[in-house]
């Protein structure tokens, strides 16, 4: 298997090459559409939306490509390159080298080709030349078929860790999904519960809340890789508990990097050992992305701040007992440089009395799916906020803070958004191995295994790439466009695997009984929170388009 296994990833280093080059010919030919005077121009950037966003897509496919095959050689160095895995490689570039050449979907409505990019002809016909024998070998019928006779047995390929302590980490949070999660979680949708109060507090005995948070202030101190192998198996169990992480996440990130050392040293072991649940409370009614345009407003009262406004999709409200909250401290301002964030404590609410804190009011926001934790529409009237809870005790720095925060936050979803996606694969694949029709299951039909085949390939590229943004985190590097890339690509791969999924069982997936109608539901809004798919493309193309070479 060496000498094939080296002939392999030299074939797809060669096209990667090759990738490389035509994804250069279009930086240029972008550039060229809204660059002016060597910097991004913002009407010009608007105006070629699409093709910038294409270029976005194919950045995103590029190093997508470029982490498989790194992947590719730590199996290989770990003596752990099965054929599986050659087959995996090949199918992915076989499959995204011929999307580059021939156009990638940036909606099941818009396909953004090569020409639109601004490519030039001659550069779209070296590339086809290129990679002409990888794509004509690549994602075949023949290996499709093979790649699902091979994951039958429930084997998906060699994740490539590369850490024990994460393989550990792994398979303790698969059994704690398999056990306390799997067999509860679709009757918790379907009644449209809050996830038990008993699950949030095993998970916080299991330091799921601190796994980040470092361990000066109570936290185990593990990286963002640990982060995303902890969350893509709970989320492979049920995206809501896989989600319940993200709160904590978000709220220790915001103090450890913008709060004073008090109020690190309050909240930090208070948000890592689960005894507090905190919430984000960001978005408002009409605003979506456009943070810039937040209206609520908090103005100085002696001691505290009154907050006045509405805020919407604030997720896990009810059960909250703190809110990372951001307002408009500087009445004036028109922009972001106006805001501030705030601690702000509430007290937790019931069933029976969800808000009951003085000045605070909430709806709850019926939804589709991602129901574990509710979303909620809040108002605020006179609610206060102590002034000691001004993060970093300086107003207007609450965007910069926020910002701060964004690739963490990013990187999690990506890894949600991979649990998803194989939590789909396995419905599928078992439903399918267990329907039969014309006397035999219906995984023996080629394009049922064609499904699941691909599937299986685009999960492992998906979470390749979530893996080395969550990498590039830990080192300390900037990785906005690598987040947004993993983002990017594993909503997408979790919403493709859903619904191909619910294909393969037919009728019965859309009957609420069968679980992937729930899974269908959940990775749906994976695509939209966290930046939606249009403006991840927008940083992504904006970030890269900015470098200088």
């Amino acid at each position: 298997m060496t000498r094939a296994a080296d002939s392999e990833i030299a074939a797809c280093a060669s096209a990667l090459t090759a990738a490389e080059a035509l994804l250069d010919a279009a930086r240029a030919g972008v550039s060229g559409m809204v660059v002016r005077d060597g910097r991004v121009d913002g009407a010009a950037l608007e105006r070629e939306q699409f093709a910038a966003h294409g270029f976005a897509w194919a950045s995103t496919y590029v190093e997508a490509l470029r982490q498989m095959l790194g992947w590719a050689g730590r199996c290989q160095a770990e003596g752990a390159f099965g054929e599986l895995d050659s087959l995996f490689l090949r199918a992915a570039f076989g499959e995204y080298c011929a999307k580059l050449a021939g156009g990638i979907a940036l909606s099941q409505v818009e396909i953004a080709r090569p020409a639109d990019l601004g490519i030039p002809d001659a550069a779209i016909d070296a590339f086809r030349r290129a990679t002409a024998g990888i794509v004509a070998e690549g994602n075949t019928a023949a290996i499709r078929q093979r790649i699902a006779g091979l994951i039958a047995g429930g084997h998906f390929g060699e994740t490539a860790l590369g850490d024990e302590m994460l393989v550990m980490v792994r398979d303790q949070f698969r059994r704690f999904a398999e056990e306390e999660v799997a067999p509860h979680c679709h009757d918790w949708h379907r009644r449209d519960v809050l996830i038990p109060l008993g699950v949030v507090e095993h998970l916080a005995g299991l330091g799921v809340f601190g796994l980040t948070v470092p361990e000066e202030f109570g936290g185990l101190g593990m990286g963002k890789a640990a982060m995303c192998v902890v969350t893509e198996e709970l989320s492979r169990g049920y995206i809501g508990v896989g989600s319940l992480g993200t709160r904590s996440e978000i709220a220790a990130e915001l103090i450890r990097l913008g709060g004073t050392e008090a109020q690190k040293r309050k909240w930090l072991p208070l948000i890592a050992s689960g005894e507090i649940l905190p919430t984000a409370v960001f978005t408002e009614p009409g605003t979506g992305s456009d943070l810039g345009a937040l209206k609520t407003r908090a103005a100085r009262d002696g001691e505290v701040y009154r907050i006045t406004g509405n805020k919407t999709w604030i997720t896990h409200a009810s059960r909250s007992d703190i809110m990372t909250l951001l307002v408009r401290t500087d009445p004036d301002s028109k922009d972001h440089r106006g805001l501030s964030m705030f601690i702000a404590e509430k007290p937790r609410g019931t069933d029976a009395d969800p808000f009951p804190a003085a000045g605070m009011s909430g709806t709850e926001i019926r939804v589709l799916g991602y129901r574990g934790m509710k979303e909620y529409e809040l108002g605020f009237d006179g609610f206060a906020v102590k002034a000691e809870g001004l993060l970093g005790g300086e107003e207007g720095q609450g965007f910069k803070q926020l910002m701060a925060t964004f690739e963490s936050a990013r990187v999690q979803t990506a890894a949600r958004a991979v649990g998803v996606a194989q939590n789909a694969l396995e419905l599928g694949q078992k439903y399918a191995a267990e329907r039969i029709q014309f006397g035999k299951p219906i995984a023996e039909f080629p394009r049922v295994a064609g499904k699941l085949a691909w599937m299986a390939v685009e999960t492992m590229i998906a979470r390749q790439l979530t893996l080395f943004a969550a990498r590039e985190k830990d080192s300390d590097r900037r990785c906005d466009i690598e987040a947004g890339m993993a983002k990017l690509l594993a909503a997408r791969v979790a919403w493709a695997n859903a619904d191909n999924a619910l294909q393969i069982h037919g009728g019965n997936g859309y009957a609420e009984e069968y679980e992937i109608s729930r899974v269908l539901c959940d990775a749906r809004i994976l695509n939209i929170f966290e930046g939606a798919a249009e403006i991840q493309a927008q940083v992504i193309a904006r970030g890269l388009l900015s470098r200088r070479n």
